[in-house]
Parts: C-alpha cells; structure tokens; sequence
C-alpha cells in the first residue's frame, strides 16, 4: 500500500524506504519511540539515517498528505462520516524546535515548554474506523515575528501566524477540496468558542456539533442573546435526548437514552 499511496512523493530509492521503515517503527510494537529505537527496529546501527530522512532528504510532505486524503476518499470515504479537529502538545526541554515555547497542553494538563498540533482526524460509522487526514503546527506570534529564529528551525517566509481554529479551518477546506466526504465537523471549546469559525462552517454549509463555553451567547431572537447555560436551563427536560459517543466499560453504546434495563450494562 505504502509503494502505491505515497511513494511517489519520494524523488529518490534511499529516502522512500527509509521512510518506510520509518513508518513501521511508528506502528510497531516498540515501548519508546524515538530516532534510536526506529532506527534499531529497521535494522540501523546509528538514527542518523531516520534523522536525516526528517530533516534534510528531500520529499514532499505536502504531497504525502493529499495522496493519503485521496486514499481514504476513495477506501473509506462515506458521505456520513465525520471530521473531528483537535490538538495535541508535545512537551520539549529547549527552544529550537519549530515553534516551541511555554504554552498550555492538555498532554500535560498545564502550561509547559511544548509544541503544538492541530489535527484532523476522520471517522467513519461502519465498523467505527478512524484515521489522522491532516497536520498543521501551530506557530505562535513570537516566533513569526522573529524570521531569523524561524529561519533556522525551518519555518518558511510564507509561514504567517494563524489561530489553532484557523488551522483547522485551512485543513477542513483541504480535505474537501481533495474530494473527502462528510456529513459534518466536531470539535472542543476550544474551536467552538471561535465565533469566526462557527460563521464559516454556518455560510459554507457544513453541519457541525461543538462545545462551547458556559456564556458563550446564543441568539435568542429579536435580536437577543443569552448565554449557553441559560438558553439550556430554559429547555424542558422532555426536550432532551441521552446520546453515547460509543460502546464503553459500562454501557453498550445505547443511543435512546432510554434503556429498559439502565442496571444490566450492555443489554439493551
């Protein structure tokens, strides 16, 4: 698959099966993973090659991304499924690596010294399949005002500073683009708390369910506004409806909110 999907992305033999050998370390069963461990998995005595297989061969990552959004489309792709845009941090000691500086995670659950991604990921309801279409690093304002720090940790001239729900509004218009199918988006507070966001979902016509915070105004009418809780509070309870977001250690994954037997897990 591997030779089919994206090798073409890669210009020359060397790095193309580095990069495969590099990608079976990442779904082997090793403990740690790092330029070491994948190194010694593929059967190298030094990590030198995998370094350099990150930072100085040349391929085109870009290209390895829209083959793969392509390959899902057309494997996998389901006019249900759903896009779920989401960041990770990956804690550092120092402060060369693209777009590190002390920032909150949730990796960490604190401000820490880290970088952070935004992704998005894609699942589909048959058979519960989920795979990561899409990556952008965030690239805090320090760092784009500083071109020469920037410069030396890799970072393009082109790179501007975006917001995280702004990246993932970059990947959301990538992916359909690219012919990827999907009924709607799902993302944290963290995106649904950004107005702008929100607007450009509603006026593209993508469908989405986001959390928002507590007093996030909600149109009420009128030209009126109320905050979330609010507006909820006002909902009659015969109004609401339980749903699962999946099959769980003490329950079937039951959707009706309604279980006929609530203290058997996993009969209903």
């Amino acid at each position: 698959m591997f030779a089919r999907v994206v090798a073409p992305a890669f210009g020359r033999r060397e790095p193309r099966l580095r990069a495969e050998a590099y990608l079976l370390g990442l779904v082997s069963g090793l403990e740690r993973k790092n330029g070491w461990t994948i190194a010694e998995f593929a059967g190298d005595k030094t990590p030198l090659g995998m370094q350099r297989l990150l930072s100085q061969a040349m391929w085109d990552a870009g290209q390895v991304r829209d083959r793969l959004v392509r390959y899902v489309a057309a494997e996998l792709g389901d006019p249900g499924g759903i896009l779920i845009a989401d960041e990770t941090g990956f804690c550092k000691s120092g402060r060369r690596s693209a777009g590190v500086q002390r920032q909150y995670t949730g990796t960490a659950g604190k401000i820490t010294n880290c970088q952070v991604g935004v992704f998005l990921a894609y699942a589909v309801p048959a058979g519960g399949v989920r795979v990561l279409v899409d990556r952008e690093l965030y690239v805090p304002e320090s760092w784009v005002s500083d071109r020469d720090r920037c410069g030396e940790a890799g970072i393009g001239e082109d790179v501007a500073f975006a917001t995280k729900p702004g990246l993932a509004r970059k990947m959301i218009e990538r992916v359909r683009e690219l012919g990827l199918p999907f009924a709607w988006l799902t993302a944290d507070e963290a995106y649904g708390d950004n107005g702008k966001l929100r607007e450009w979902l509603e006026e593209t016509g993508i469908s989405y369910v986001v959390a928002v915070a507590r007093d996030t105004p909600v149109p009420a009418g009128a030209g009126k506004a109320i905050r979330a809780d609010q507006f909820a509070a006002k909902v009659p309870g015969q109004g609401w409806q339980r749903m699962s977001c999946g099959p769980g250690s003490k329950a079937s994954g039951c959707t009706t909110g309604r279980c006929p037997r609530p203290d058997k897990a996993g009969t209903c």
